[in-house]
Parts: C-alpha cells; sequence; structure tokens
C-alpha cells in the first residue's frame, strides 16, 4: 500500500509541475535542435561536394587543354593525330561550358 501510495504521489507532483503544453514545448526544442545539426551536417557535405565538382571541372578543363596540345605537337611534327572519339551526349553540355 505504501509502494502505491509513494508512486500516486510522484506522479500527482510531478503533474502539478509539468503540463502537457512544457512537455510539448520540450518535444519541439527537441526536434528543433536535431533538425538543425542535420542542416549543419548537410551544408557541410554540399560544401564538399561543390568542392569535388570545382576540382573534377578543373581536371576536365586540363584534360582538355592537355589532349589539344598534344595534337598541336604530333601534326607539328608532321604527323597524323588519331581519330577523334565522339564525345558522349551525357558529357556533352559540361564540356561545352568549361573555359578552354
Amino acid at each position: 500500500m505504501a509502494v502505491v501510495g509513494s508512486a500516486g504521489a510522484i506522479v500527482s507532483a510531478r503533474s502539478a509541475r509539468r503540463t502537457k503544453r512544457q512537455e510539448r514545448r520540450d518535444d519541439f526544442t527537441a526536434v528543433t535542435d536535431r533538425m538543425e545539426k542535420e542542416i549543419k551536417r548537410q551544408g557541410t557535405a554540399l560544401e564538399e561536394q561543390q568542392e569535388q565538382i570545382t576540382g573534377q571541372g578543373a581536371a576536365i578543363s586540363w584534360l582538355v587543354v592537355d589532349r589539344r596540345g598534344l595534337v598541336s605537337t604530333i601534326r607539328g611534327a608532321g604527323l597524323k593525330p588519331p581519330a577523334t572519339r565522339p564525345i558522349p551526349e551525357r558529357a556533352r553540355p559540361y564540356l561545352d561550358s568549361l573555359d578552354v
């Protein structure tokens, strides 16, 4: 009987201190904090992806310029360079936007 009475006292004391509205507010704060952490994590991932894409674009530009240099060297030596392979449709928009 004493255990039941003490449990009831604890529940009533807790309910007297905290209302349902306060508990909902605390839940909202916890969810908001988690969302903010996730947004920061995604922002960091986005920055890493943008750096990677920028690096890939620089690598492609370098390859295009280097290839053109090799072809001009071969032609300058009086030789015929190998036939160019067609550019895949998927890569064409990216190569057209490069400053090479």
